[in-house]
């Protein structure tokens, strides 16, 4: 039970958050701040609501970064990758029998049509290493927590306010993976997971080097 209990948190987290974004994105067409706080407002409220039961990754490059940053097991890892995928891919098989499988397609995040790949594997990362580092500071590192789940919606909202017109904005392999497997459709689908996965292990990794506080040397 006590593994079942974060596993369950970080399925519904995810769950919730893909559901609210293809369904946000079929009600709000190309307003991306409608779109934007929609995301925002999701992750804020149910990274609150999971937090203290799985630390509320509710994405796969999250709790990468938390992997590298050695904050977490690798066994740990595994299980939220399997929940947060499964969260991801019901919710948008859900919204694939509701809405049909252009909608389910819309509300995936995909490039621009000027952006090539490689581009959007660097925006992907970029963003991502902002809401992981932002995960850090606000919810992992004891000296700044406070307002997580805040902190965290906002740098959402803000990622895709840059970043939805370009790449969609997805800083989450669970986001693109979900809505892909649902209606078939795979098209640069590697960009959100090289992009975010790159993002999420290089913040983590900078915080544990630079950031947390060391423990001071013991005296002789």
């Amino acid at each position: 039970m006590d593994k079942l209990r974060p596993c369950l948190a970080e399925f519904i987290g995810t769950f919730a958050l893909i559901f609210i974004g293809i369904g946000a994105i079929k009600a709000a067409g190309h307003d991306i701040l409608a779109i934007a706080l929609a995301h925002g407002l999701t992750i804020a409220v149910f990274v609150s609501a999971t937090l203290h039961i799985s630390g509320g990754n509710l994405n796969p490059a999250v709790t990468f970064g938390l992997l590298c940053g050695g904050h977490i097991t690798l066994a740990t890892a595994i299980r939220y990758w399997i929940s947060q995928l499964l969260g991801a891919f019901s919710a948008a098989l859900i919204c694939l029998g509701l809405f049909g499988r252009d909608v389910v397609v819309t509300g995936t995040p995909q490039l621009a049509i000027n952006l090539t790949p490689g581009q959007g594997i660097l925006v992907e990362g970029i963003l991502t290493f902002f809401l992981v580092f932002v995960v850090y500071g606000t919810a992992v590192d004891a000296r700044g927590r406070g307002l997580a789940g805040f902190a965290i919606g906002a740098t959402i909202t803000l990622d895709i306010l840059f970043g939805g017109p370009l790449t969609g904005g997805a800083m989450n392999p669970a986001r693109v993976f979900g809505p892909a497997l649902a209606s078939n459709f795979w098209k640069a689908h590697y960009v959100y997971w090289l992009g975010p996965m790159l993002g999420g292990m290089l913040a983590g990794l900078v915080y544990r080097v630079f950031m947390e506080q060391k423990p001071a040397p013991a005296n002789n």
